[in-house]
């Protein structure tokens, strides 16, 4: 199933937001960006680049052939050029995160210093940041999220370290504007929706979607929002298309999905729920945005169908009255017969 997504965050910059992907399989994508596009945006809310800040510009590419970088204690990645060494920043971080110890802002550690690290970090911080793309995820139950720092498996927990996010006087909020968010591809902008339950009296058409256009603002750091969606797979049928395929796809048909969603935020730090006076809300959790999907086992089909013209109308008229002129007919000719048998049997 194919997601397409774009949505701004003016308040935090691309280098610090991280794309994962959970499903009630296992299935993990971490750090998602194939078919993702970052676009960095100013304080102001322009377009800056396409290319997210390199915090490892400054890589030495010419170190002495038997240089292996110490690891500071964790096991050296996978990922690293040279089996059990660190010779990036980037290779400690991976080397921290895959045994969930937090990353400070690299000071002390060797490849940190000299790739600059700290300063590259610094220099993105009052940016904000456009993701846009498209995922692929199995058709189960699941959600995607949007978390700052890198993110790990702990002892069967996913994880992210916040230490970048919150260590820091710079103003990171997830306030947040999704521009689109869309299950499969899209139907013609004609075609209007048909009400589900959760929408049912609220008719709209598919070129607009639940949370198209929408937006949260937040002053907190520390906040979550959650978007609960219920998807329902839908068929689109053109003129003169059947769905009587073998295969249960006809062909030429638009093969799509619609959803309804209900939404929560708060407060990681708990309290009162400034939505409901009564109600207490827990603290902890990560900040960030989760959308968590379930698939409907209804199928919707929309079938498009030609418009009655006046002449079809009176044909339509005339088909009524003369069905009802042949019933009556009927009728009548039945008590006829009837009451000629009861009278001969009288006769008789």
């Amino acid at each position: 199933m194919d997601i397409h997504l774009n949505i701004t965050f003016n308040q935090i910059p691309c280098e610090l937001l991280t794309l994962d992907v959970l499903d009630v399989s296992g299935e993990l994508q971490v750090g998602v960006h194939h078919g993702i596009i970052k676009t960095r945006l100013s304080p102001q809310g322009q377009p800056i680049s396409l290319e997210a800040v390199d915090l490892h510009a400054d890589v030495a590419e010419h170190l002495a052939p038997n240089y292996c970088g110490n690891c500071y204690g964790a096991p050296a990645p996978p990922s690293s050029k040279k089996k059990g060494c660190c010779q990036t920043c980037e290779d400690v971080r991976d080397a921290y995160a895959a045994i969930g110890w937090a990353f400070e802002r690299g000071e002390g550690v060797e490849q940190c210093e000299r790739e600059h690290y700290a300063e590259h970090l610094d220099s993105m911080r009052n940016e904000g940041c456009n993701i846009a793309g498209d995922l692929k995820v199995n058709k189960v139950v699941g959600n995607f999220h949007f978390a700052p720092g890198k993110s790990f498996s702990s002892a069967q927990m996913h994880v992210h370290d916040l230490n970048q996010y919150l260590n820091t006087n710079a103003k990171h909020t997830f306030s947040h504007h999704i521009h689109r968010l869309s299950f499969g591809p899209q139907l013609p902008d004609h075609v209007p929706q048909p009400a589900i339950p959760a929408l049912a009296g609220t008719p709209y058409y598919q070129s607009k979607n639940p949370l198209d256009d929408t937006s949260h603002l937040t002053d907190q750091k520390n906040y979550n929002y959650m978007y609960f969606i219920k998807v329902v797979s839908t068929s689109y049928l053109p003129l003169g298309v059947s769905d009587n395929d073998h295969d249960g796809i006809a062909k030429g048909a638009v093969e799509t999905h619609q959803y309804s969603v209900t939404s929560h935020s708060r407060s990681l730090m708990g309290g009162a729920d400034p939505d409901h006076e009564h109600a207490i809300s827990a603290s902890g959790g990560i900040p960030g945005i989760f959308f968590s999907y379930d698939i409907s086992p209804m199928k919707v089909i929309n079938r498009e169908t030609r418009s009655k013209s006046f002449v079809g109308f009176l044909t339509g008229i005339c088909a009524i009255i003369g069905g009802t002129l042949t019933v009556a007919a009927a009728v009548d000719r039945g008590v006829y017969e009837g009451v000629l048998r009861v009278k001969k049997m009288h006769d008789t």
